[in-house]
């Protein structure tokens, strides 16, 4: 049986080892703000000087990497327009579609994505199916006022006092319902439990025989940019529900890389 290596194993087996030692590398330099040495990165990588100063001056001609000082280095600005690309990519409808699916599936009932805009959310994403035996009023892009609604509610309590007084003035505060809540006092008190909990609730505020949960979901700065919920006939909402709802809105703020 012939000893000489398949081709396989001599293209792939090369680059393997680059590639760790690439990792290796940016793990280092990332870990520190500034400006590290070769000696020291040699040192902390355990990679011989002149293989590290080959693998990083390769890298500096890609801009990977910045050589502030002569035998210096740190990440190069190349990262960070990669960065912008990928950040630019992650779209909140996109990475929560296949999650939507899943707790819908598991629940079976209906669960709703949901932005903000001005002062009223707007529906961009459902998953949701007949047999959840409620007719679905608002589709795929109808609005609800921000204080009739359990995701209106997180993004209400995540104003200053100052905001949210200045929306009560202008949205008078109407109700859909006689469960609506009408009253400043009453909608304070209101968002003060959603503050506590980070869950908001629709108790048939927006439509009769409909009541909803909603959790947060966030960007990478930890923004909430969008919210989650789950509507259900009022006699059939079940709390136990909620942490499902609870780690899916997770998993979608992590996939847009929050990492609170």
């Amino acid at each position: 049986m012939s000893n000489t290596p398949s081709p396989d194993s001599s293209l792939h087996t090369p680059a393997i080892q680059v590639i760790e030692r690439i990792f290796k590398l940016m793990d280092l330099l990332a870990s520190r703000q500034e400006a590290m040495t070769l000696k020291e990165i040699s040192e902390k990588t355990q990679l011989h000087p002149s293989t590290a100063h080959r693998i990083l001056n390769d890298l500096a001609l890609g801009h990977y990497v910045d050589r502030p000082e002569s035998g210096t280095y740190r990440l190069g600005m190349r990262f960070l327009e990669l960065g912008n690309l990928v950040k630019a990519r992650l779209n909140v409808r996109d990475a929560a579609l296949e999650p939507m699916r899943s707790l819908h599936h598991l629940i079976e009932q209906s669960v709703n994505l949901s932005l903000r805009q001005g002062d009223e959310i707007v529906y961009i994403e459902r998953a949701y199916s007949e047999r959840s035996g409620m007719q679905v009023v608002r589709a795929i892009g109808g609005r609800a006022p921000l204080h009739l609604t359990s995701v209106g509610k997180l993004f209400l309590a995540a104003e200053e006092p100052s905001k949210l007084r200045a929306y009560a003035q202008r949205t008078q505060l109407f109700g859909s319902t006689k469960n609506s809540i009408t009253h400043l006092d009453a909608l304070e008190q209101e968002l003060s439990k959603v503050k506590m909990s980070g869950v908001a609730r629709d108790n048939e505020e927006l439509e009769l025989g409909v009541r909803c949960m909603a959790c947060g979901v966030y960007d990478d700065q930890h923004q909430l940019v969008a919210g989650l919920s789950i509507s259900a006939p009022a006699d059939r909402l079940d709390d136990q529900w909620l942490i499902h709802l609870q780690s899916t809105a997770l998993e979608i703020s992590k996939a847009l890389g929050d990492s609170h």
